[in-house]
C-alpha cells in the first residue's frame, strides 16, 4: 500500500514538474569565506562577488561538522548527524535506506517530484559519490537512488582517488608526504581536477537546460582542499600582494578542540612550519588565495554557461563551502576543530526577483536549513522528519533574526548564537567565548558566565535528541 501511495504520488508530482524553477548547486570544498563580498578586500573573486550582489549572502553561517562528508551529509540530507559518526555517515545511512526512503536525500526528493538531478564532482563525499578502493565502484553508492547521474571525470588522473588530491598534468597522490603542498603550473584551467569537473558540468548544463523537465545540478569543485595546486596564471594575482596579518596566531591554553594540523602537515614541506616561519606561513596563503580565484573561475564558467542556456531566470543558484579553514589562527593549519575559523563558510543564494538583492543578511544560520529553503524556493511541501528550518524569512528581510548554529566533531559538540559560542565537551569540560566583546575565541569565560554554559548546553542535548 505504501508503495502505490508513493507511485501515485509521484505521477501527481512529475505532472506539475515543469512550471518548478531549476536549481544549481555549487559546492566549493574548504572554501572559508575568503572572499572580497565577504570583505577580504585582496582577494580577486569577481564571479562570487556577482553573484552575491545579484542574491543574498548569509554573513554568519555555519556548517554542522568541520569535515567533508560529514558537513555533506547534513547538506543532503536536512538532518543532524545524532551518532557525531564523521565522513562514514554517508556510508553507514545508505546501508539502512528503504525504497521509497522514509528519509528521503535533497536529491532523491526532487527526483521524486519531477526534477533530473545530476552531480558533477565532489557532492557528497568521494568526487563522483561512490566507494570502493579508487572510489569508483557502481555497487557502492553513497546516495542510492538519488541521482539521475552521478559524475566524475578523470583524464589522466585515473580515477576519483586521484582526482581527490590531484596536481598538474594528471598527478596522484599515493605518499602525502612526497606529494609538494603547492603547486602553480602554466597552462589552462583542465591542467588541474577542478576544470574537467566544469567542463562536464556545462555540458551538463547545456542538455538538462533541452529537457522540460526542470534539474537539480550539484557541481562539487574541489580547490581549495590540499595540496594547493592552480594554474600560476591565478597565482600571478597575489604577486604584489600584501596580505594582513594571522588573528590570534598562538596555540590556545587549557583543553580545547586544537590539534596539529596532522592534514596539512603530513604533505612535502620542505622542511618548513608555517607556526614557526612568518615567510613560509605568507606562501602558503598566497597559494590558498590562489586556489580560491580558481575556484572563483569555475563558477563564472559555470553562472555564464547557464546564461546562455536561457535559463538563469528560471533557476536557483545556491553556493555553498562545505566547511571553514583555518590559516594559521589559533596556531592551526587546516579544518576538524570547533573553532570559528573552521565551521564558518559562504552561503549565497540568488534566485529571479530576490528581495533587495546584495543585502547581506547578517543572522546565524546552519547548513542543515539549506533543505527546507529550497523546498520553499520550489514550491514543495518538504518532508517530515527534517531538522531544516527555512531560511526564507532572512531572504525576504536580511535584517531578520537567524537562531544558533549547531556543530560537532569528534567528543565535543559546539552551539554558536548571536553573541556567543559555546564548546561542550563529553566530559563536562566547557569552553564559552563572548563574540561580542572579542571575536578571537581565545578567552574562556565558562567560569564566569555558569547560567549561559547551562542554558547553551541544554539547547545542545535538545536539538540532539533523538
Amino acid at each position: 500500500m505504501r508503495r502505490l501511495l508513493f507511485l501515485t504520488t509521484l505521477a501527481l508530482s512529475v505532472a506539475r514538474a515543469a512550471d518548478r524553477p531549476n536549481v544549481l548547486l555549487i559546492c566549493v570544498d574548504d572554501l572559508r569565506p575568503e572572499l572580497a563580498c565577504y570583505g577580504v578586500d585582496y582577494i580577486h573573486s569577481p564571479n562570487i562577488d556577482k553573484l552575491a550582489e545579484a542574491g543574498r549572502l548569509f554573513e554568519r553561517h555555519y556548517v554542522q561538522a568541520p569535515t567533508c562528508g560529514a558537513s555533506r551529509y547534513t547538506l543532503l540530507t536536512g538532518r543532524y548527524d545524532r551518532k557525531n559518526g564523521g565522513n562514514g555517515a554517508l556510508f553507514a545511512r545508505a546501508g539502512k535506506l528503504e525504497d521509497p526512503p522514509v528519509h528521503p536525500s535533497l536529491p532523491r526528493f526532487l527526483l521524486d517530484h519531477g526534477y533530473q538531478t545530476v552531480s558533477v564532482g565532489k557532492v557528497s563525499h568521494h568526487p563522483g559519490g561512490r566507494g570502493g578502493s579508487d572510489w569508483d565502484d557502481d555497487t557502492k553508492h553513497e546516495m542510492p537512488g538519488a541521482w539521475s547521474r552521478h559524475l566524475q571525470p578523470t583524464g589522466p588522473w585515473k580515477h576519483p582517488r586521484g582526482i581527490m588530491h590531484g596536481l598538474a598534468h594528471g598527478e596522484i597522490r599515493v605518499k602525502a608526504g612526497d606529494m609538494d603542498l603547492y603547486q602553480a603550473e602554466e597552462g589552462g584551467d583542465e591542467i588541474y581536477p577542478d576544470g574537467l569537473i566544469t567542463n562536464t558540468a556545462l555540458g551538463e548544463l547545456k542538455t538538462l537546460a533541452e529537457d522540460d523537465r526542470p534539474f537539480f545540478l550539484a557541481v562539487g569543485i574541489i580547490r581549495p582542499h590540499l595540496p594547493f595546486g592552480a594554474p600560476k596564471k591565478y597565482l600571478d594575482l597575489y604577486k604584489d600582494t600584501e596580505l594582513p596579518p594571522i588573528l590570534h596566531p598562538e596555540k590556545p591554553e587549557g583543553k580545547t578542540t586544537w590539534h596539529g594540523s596532522g592534514e596539512f602537515m603530513k604533505y612535502n614541506r620542505w622542511g618548513k612550519d608555517p607556526r614557526k616561519d612568518n615567510d613560509f606561513a605568507t606562501e602558503v596563503r598566497r597559494h590558498y588565495a590562489a586556489c580560491v580565484s580558481y575556484a572563483d573561475a569555475q563558477v563564472g564558467r559555470l553562472m555564464a554557461a547557464l546564461e546562455a542556456t536561457g535559463e538563469l531566470d528560471n533557476t536557483i543558484v545556491l553556493l555553498w563551502g562545505d566547511h571553514g579553514w583555518h590559516l594559521g589562527e589559533h596556531a592551526i593549519w587546516g579544518k576538524h576543530a570547533l573553532f570559528e575559523e573552521s565551521l564558518r563558510s559562504p552561503l549565497i543564494i540568488r534566485y529571479p526577483d530576490i528581495p533587495q538583492p546584495g543585502k547581506k543578511a547578517s543572522g546565524v544560520v546552519e547548513t542543515v536549513d539549506i533543505f527546507a529553503t529550497l523546498c520553499d524556493l520550489t514550491g514543495l511541501e518538504a518532508p517530515e522528519g527534517l531538522d531544516s528550518r527555512s531560511l526564507m524569512p532572512l531572504i525576504k528581510d536580511p535584517a531578520a533574526e537567524g537562531e544558533a548554529a549547531l556543530s560537532y566533531h569528534g567528543g565535543a559538540s559546539t552551539l554558536r548564537n548571536d553573541r556567543y559560542r559555546l564548546i561542550a565537551h563529553k566530559n563536562g569540560h566547557s569552553e564559552l567565548y563572548d563574540h561580542q566583546a572579542d571575536g578571537s575565541e581565545t578567552k574562556n569565560l565558562a567560569e564566569k558566565h555558569p547560567d549561559v554554559v547551562k542554558e547553551m548546553r541544554a539547547t545542545i542535548k535538545a536539538r540532539m535528541k533523538p
